[in-house]
């Protein structure tokens, strides 16, 4: 059995593994809370806790964030395995939370607290700034520097590029065509009902066109694969700020169906992500490589350049409403929480 420096330093890879709504710790402080006030679980059979936890943990989330963890059901349970929190680590815990009457479960909410106040630090920043003074390069950095909220620096990556594509094809009031040539009218009314219902499209309507947009997928799951951004004139777009491997690599173009690809990535990663697409075959599908050199070019001309004016205030709102949505201000504990009265609960190992 671990002793309570091992369980607790197994807490603490996960709390610095998980990105700032620290999902995976408050599922923990919710099996011990569960355990310490129901005891209607056994901490050392995880059938016991392993399914019903994730509503524990929900409940909580949508009262404290407004949202629930939408990862797979494969990485939710990783919390679970011998590299991260295992059933008997969890009874140490227990036991530790029995003890000192809650304060494991205290420990955790602190962190969680101290997390978003960082938080909120660097994002107001952004909300206060204006177009003369907002610098993404100083914005981005404010993430990379502090240790607590790195690990949620691929949102701000999304969101920073997402803003900015949006605005500049907005701006630019870009138009997508799609059209059937004569050749193709009597295959065109045979499949009227589908040309209709899928393409607007038949016969004395050749061709459709509509505003050209791009759309933030939402959820970019722990493996950092899969798809970032889309847009409707064709090119997927992933956003890589971590260091790149061939296995990642890999993940990247077997998660993504499209025959063109725009990478957004760091500038000394821009040679290696080609040489490794290149590898396994894919270099033809890269559509282009968008360090940020370019996106910070490109903020300054948004914001200061010649059409500042048309740009700026917009890219900041943007920029700022997609913050608001993907980091919901924890500006006071729920009720729930509040009863617990975690500030009354202290235990001199226990403490963050």
């Amino acid at each position: 059995m671990p002793d309570r420096n091992e369980a607790k330093n197994a807490l603490d890879k996960v709390i610095q593994k998980s990105r700032v709504h620290l999902y995976k710790p408050i599922q923990i402080a919710e099996i011990l809370y569960r355990d310490r006030t129901v005891g209607d679980i056994d901490l050392a059979r995880l059938e016991t806790y392993r399914t019903k936890s994730k509503k524990w943990r929900d409940n909580i989330c949508i009262e404290l964030l407004g949202r629930v963890c939408t990862s797979s059901a494969k990485f939710q349970d990783n919390l679970f395995e011998e590299n991260a929190v295992p059933p008997m680590m969890i009874e140490v815990l227990g036991k530790e939370n029995r003890r000192t009457n809650g304060a494991v479960e205290a420990y955790i909410y602190r962190l969680f607290s101290n997390k978003h106040s960082q938080l909120e630090d660097a994002l107001n920043y952004c909300l206060d700034a204006t177009p003369n003074d907002f610098n993404v390069k100083h914005f981005i950095d404010s993430f990379w520097n502090e240790p607590g909220l790195r690990r949620s620096l691929d949102k701000i990556y999304e969101i920073i590029v997402y803003a900015l594509f949006s605005t500049l094809v907005d701006a630019l009031e870009l138009k997508v065509e799609i059209s059937v040539g004569n050749d193709k009218k009597d295959l065109l009314t045979e499949f009227g009902d589908f040309a209709m219902k899928v393409m607007c499209l038949d016969c004395t309507h050749l061709t459709y066109s509509q505003e050209a947009k791009v759309y933030r997928v939402g959820v970019t799951n722990a493996a950092d694969r899969g798809l970032d951004m889309y847009s409707n004139w064709g090119p997927a777009i992933q956003i890589k700020h971590l260091t790149l491997d061939l296995k990642l690599a890999e993940n990247i173009v077997s998660g993504v169906s499209s025959d063109k690809i725009v990478i957004v990535c760091k500038d000394a990663e821009k040679d290696v992500i080609v040489s490794l697409l290149t590898q396994i075959g894919w270099k033809s599908h890269i559509q282009s490589v968008v360090t940020e050199g370019d996106l910070v070019s490109w903020y300054e001309k948004a914001l200061r350049g010649k059409y500042s004016k048309e740009l700026g205030q917009a890219l900041l709102s943007c920029l700022c409403e997609e913050i608001a949505q993907e980091f919901p201000s924890v500006d006071d504990l729920p009720e729930s929480l509040k009863e617990r009265h975690y500030e009354n609960i202290s235990d001199s190992f226990w403490i963050s």
